[in-house]
Order: structure tokens, then C-alpha cells, then sequence
């Protein structure tokens, strides 16, 4: 049973010239991957409906890869290869992210609100969506908007974990002691992740995540504010994303106007730049280059979100219930909502490994209910606009991993080949995933059992609109817009400190500060090389935290 990996390339997770690398398509990683994918569609679909969350898998995928390596057959040997576990890691996470989250958790929108003729439509257009999304994290990975260098957490603490397996040494006593803090911790309820993030994410951003979460902690004790109610946390990120969204558009034409520039003044001996090996900032391309790659994704998704907008329009029945002139309205607003939901989990993730797609998915509806949008129209809105970002997230943390196990960019062919395997591998999981919840749905909402998101989505579409809402947002949405504007369009100061103050994890806030304290004064009092070491064990703690997570999860949904 063949992997397709080399021998010279199994051992080492260094990029080389002429190294071939693993295809997700041959026997031995496609029956691995389809084994896991199986398995982490039906955990993820289990533990949202049962706990409300959704469990990172993608440590127990390399971790299975890593297990069959370690059999004495022939049979198994192509799994030494860190990139072969890197394809087992990006098609369990595929499968539980897209199927929990991008699959199951909008279908149950229209079962809760009496629709069920809308569940097929509804369940064939978030899979179109979500396929998109990790589409469109593929094509903008490494560009302007979502760089390569940026943390991406959960992604660097699976590559560490897979370094660590594949070299031993200090590296693995390094992970293994994070991990082991991870695990204490999370014993203990204290959110392990935000620690580790804390110690490799950009300090400005973490500041204001970490500012963000303390002042959502303690706001009701202390002030008597109630922020849910006030819409602070939403006005605030509603406001950085659309300043976020003219960044990066900014970003683009500025290229363009590069590009337009340098082929004038460009000599015919003139050779093009590229990045050094391990220092890529734009993959294998030059940052104009990237930059006019991001712009077509941009255009290419957008048109992709119009079309799956129509489809469920039409195919939902919701297009019956509006005039032509609101179902075009709707249409539009629709699109821009899925891909500027999109975005922002994107760029929360890849700053502090949290993307709270729930809460900004509300966003989009309340501001749907504003507009006057009928029933209909707002339960495919809903569950539309939920079904971008977790796939397109997912995707930037497994994309990391492999960048850093092919060399960051050491070789540029090797890199993007190692890319476009791990989409094949995504969409392996992403097919599970569809298969998983046809089957499985009617078994869980026949036991009332849905997301528990989804009843404040309801909640909200029946409520109907509100013009203190209206005021709240638009207030709240002007300090957001000028943090943003702030920090700029590589700190993302507005986005972070939003996320923030939407997340009511407990504690989370202390163990960022606390993150930040030890990075600040390690390097001091243990000299400036534990800085490598920070990385390795943040990824530890991070991975830590995981486990712990999905330990506990499957335990209590056995229960």
C-alpha cells in the first residue's frame, strides 16, 4: 500500500531540490484519510450538538499517522514522512470543522424555525460554500492579507508536534513539556490556547485581544455594563471589518499601481524578485504578484458567493417572498456578508487562533433584520453567512503547518506542491464531511438535538428588527473603525480587540497577560535564545489544550 513518499524524503522535514512530495491521492494516505476524516466529521457533528463545541482534531490525525509509522512493516513506511502526517492532520480538522461547523450548525437554523422543506436546499448550499471558503484560503494563503509569517497558532503548534515526533532532542522535551503544562492547565479550567498564543502572536494584537477579554470579564461586575445587550462587541468588529475590507482593498490596488510602474521603468535584462529561501513573504511569488492574486481570489469569490446566493434564494423558496427589487438587494447583501464574514474569521484566527464565526455570523443577521429582510430570507442569511469562515480558518492553520515542515518556503516548487496536496487532502474531508451530515442529520434534530447557536439565531430573525439596535451598532461601530484604522492593516488592532470582547471564555484574558509577561521577561532572565524555545512550548501548550478539549468533550458526549 503505497504513500507515494520517497524514502529520501520520509525521514526529514527539511525541503530539498527534487524532492517529490507525498500525494493525497495515493492508496495508503487516501485510506488513512478517509478513515480519519469519517472519524472526525462524526466527533465534531456530536460534540457541537451535544456540548456546543467543536474540538480541534487535527493533533489526533498526525498522531495517528505518526502511530502506523511506527509499525514494522513496509506497509506503513511511507507515514515517516512529517508531510504525509501533515496530510492526515488536514483532513480530520477538514472533516470536523466543515461538517460541526460549516454543515450542521446551518441546517439546523431552518429545522428550529419550522422549515424543513429548507434543509436540503439549505444543506446543498452551505457544502458549495464551504468548499469555497477553503478554496479561497488556498489562493489567498501567503498574500498581503493572510501572510505566511503570521502566527496561525493552532497550525505551528501541529508542525512542532510533528518536528518533535520526526526529530526528538530538546525540540520534543521542549514540546513535551508544554504539552504537559497544556494538559495541567486545561485540567484545572484555565484556557491553555490563549497562553500559547500569547507567547508567538504579535504583541500589539495580543495586547488588545487580551484588553478585549478582560474588559468583557469584568464590565457587568465592576461597571454594571452588559455588552451583549449594550452591542458594543458587535458595533466594534462591524466597524474594524469594514475598515479592514477597504485595507485590503488598498492593498491591492497599491500593487497594481506597482506593477504598472515597474513595467514602464523595467529594462528587457531586468530579472524579477523573489523572496530568499525561508523568508518568503509572498510564497513563491513577489508581493506584486501576490498582491494581483489576492485581487482575482477576491473577484473569483465574490461572483462564487453570488451564485450559492442565488441558488439558495431560488432553491430555499425565500425568493418568493420578496419583491424583485429586495430580492436583489438581498442577493447582493447576502454575497458581501458570506465574504466579509469570511475575512474576519480569517484574519481573527490568524492573529490569535480563535475565530468567533458565531457571533459575527449574528452581526450579519442583525444588520439583515435592520434592512427588513423577511423570515424567509434571513434563515438562509443565516445560515449562509455561518457556513464561511470555519473551513477558510481551519484551512490557514493546516496550511501553516505544512509551511513550516516543508522549510518555510526553502523551496518554492516543493511548497506549492505541498499546497495543493493539502487541498485535495481538505477536500477529501470536506466530502466526508457532506456524506456525514446527509446521513446523520435527521438522527439528531429527531432528538431535538441542533447547535445551540442556532436558537439565538431564531431567537433574533423572531424578534424582529429594533431601532435601538440600529443605534447600538452604529454607535459602537465608530471606535471599532478607528482602532482599526490605528493600528493599520498589519496589526489589526480593531479586529483583535473585537474578537476579544466577543469571546466569553472564562480567565482567557489572565492567561493572555500571562503569556505576555513571560515572553517579556524570559529572554531577560534566561537569555536571549529561549526565545526558540518559547515557540516549541507555546506550541506544546496550545496542543496541550487541545487534547485536553477533545478528551474531555468525547467523554462527557459518552456520558
Amino acid at each position: 500500500m503505497s504513500t507515494d513518499a520517497s524514502p529520501q524524503a520520509a525521514p526529514s522535514h527539511t525541503a530539498g531540490e527534487g524532492r517529490r512530495h507525498p500525494r493525497a491521492l495515493a492508496p495508503g494516505n487516501l485510506i488513512l484519510t478517509v478513515v480519519l476524516s469519517v472519524f472526525g466529521a462524526v466527533v465534531g457533528v456530536q460534540l457541537l450538538a451535544t456540548l456546543g463545541v467543536t474540538p480541534s482534531t487535527s493533533l489526533i490525525g498526525a498522531l495517528a499517522a505518526m502511530t502506523l509509522a511506527r509499525v514494522p512493516l513496509v506497509l506503513f513506511r511511507g507515514f515517516r514522512s512529517v508531510h504525509a502526517q501533515n496530510l492526515a492532520q488536514t483532513s480530520i480538522s477538514s472533516a470536523t470543522f466543515g461538517a460541526a461547523n460549516s454543515l450542521f450548525l446551518p441546517i439546523g437554523i431552518p429545522f428550529l424555525f419550522g422549515m424543513d422543506d429548507m434543509i436540503i436546499p439549505m444543506l446543498i448550499g452551505v457544502a458549495a460554500a464551504m468548499l469555497v471558503d477553503a478554496w479561497l484560503l488556498y489562493r489567498m494563503y501567503d498574500t498581503p492579507a493572510f501572510p505566511a509569517q503570521n502566527p496561525w497558532p493552532p497550525g505551528l503548534a501541529a508542525a512542532e508536534a510533528i518536528k518533535a515526533g520526526d526529530e526528538g532532542g530538546r525540540r520534543a522535551k521542549v514540546l513535551g513539556l508544554g504539552l504537559l503544562t497544556g494538559l495541567a492547565g486545561a485540567a484545572f479550567a484555565l484556557p491553555m490556547s490563549a497562553f500559547g498564543v500569547a507567547l508567538i502572536g504579535g504583541f500589539a494584537a495580543m495586547a488588545a485581544f487580551g484588553v478585549g477579554l478582560l474588559f468583557n470579564q469584568y464590565a457587568d461586575p465592576l461597571f454594571g455594563l452588559d455588552l451583549g445587550a449594550m452591542y458594543l462587541p458587535h458595533g466594534m468588529m462591524m466597524g474594524a471589518g469594514l475598515v479592514a475590507l477597504v485595507q485590503v482593498a488598498r492593498t491591492i490596488l497599491e500593487a497594481r499601481r506597482t506593477t504598472a510602474g515597474d513595467t514602464r521603468t523595467a529594462g528587457p535584462a531586468d530579472e524579477p524578485a523573489t523572496g530568499s529561501a525561508g523568508s518568503s513573504t509572498t510564497g513563491s511569488a513577489t508581493a506584486p504578484e501576490a498582491a494581483r492574486r489576492l485581487g482575482r481570489s477576491m473577484r473569483l469569490g465574490f461572483g462564487a458567493y453570488l451564485v450559492i446566493s442565488v441558488l439558495l434564494a431560488f432553491g430555499t423558496g425565500a425568493a418568493t417572498h420578496m419583491s424583485p427589487g429586495m430580492l436583489i438587494g438581498f442577493l447582493v447583501y447576502a454575497t458581501v456578508a458570506a465574504f466579509l464574514h469570511e475575512l474576519l474569521v480569517g484574519i481573527a484566527s490568524m492573529h490569535s487562533g480563535w475565530f468567533p464565526a458565531f457571533a459575527i455570523a449574528l452581526i450579519t443577521l442583525l444588520l439583515g433584520i435592520l434592512i427588513g429582510f423577511p423570515p424567509e430570507a434571513l434563515v438562509v442569511l443565516s445560515g449562509f453567512t455561518a457556513a464561511t469562515g470555519p473551513a477558510f480558518a481551519d484551512m490557514g492553520y493546516d496550511l501553516k503547518a505544512g509551511y513550516l515542515l516543508r522549510g518555510e518556503n526553502a523551496d518554492p516548487a516543493f511548497e506549492l506542491e505541498g499546497r495543493r496536496q493539502q487541498l485535495i487532502a481538505a477536500m477529501i474531508g470536506f466530502g466526508v464531511a457532506i456524506v456525514v451530515v446527509l446521513v446523520s442529520y435527521r438522527m439528531f434534530f429527531e432528538n431535538g438535538q441542533t447547535a445551540p447557536i442556532d436558537a439565538a439565531y431564531v431567537a433574533a430573525i423572531k424578534a424582529g428588527p429594533s431601532a435601538d439596535t440600529a443605534r447600538d451598532l452604529a454607535l459602537w461601530a465608530i471606535p471599532g473603525a478607528l482602532v482599526q484604522l490605528i493600528g493599520g492593516s498589519r496589526r489589526q488592532l480593531g479586529i483583535l480587540l473585537a474578537t476579544g470582547l466577543l469571546i466569553t471564555t472564562p480567565m482567557a484574558g489572565w492567561m493572555v497577560a500571562a503569556g505576555v509577561a513571560v515572553r517579556v521577561l524570559a529572554p531577560r532572565v534566561l537569555g536571549p535564545k529561549v526565545k526558540d524555545d518559547l515557540e516549541v512550548f507555546a506550541g506544546g501548550a496550545i496542543a496541550g489544550d487541545a487534547l485536553y478539549s477533545f478528551g474531555s468533550g468525547v467523554f462527557k458526549a459518552a456520558r
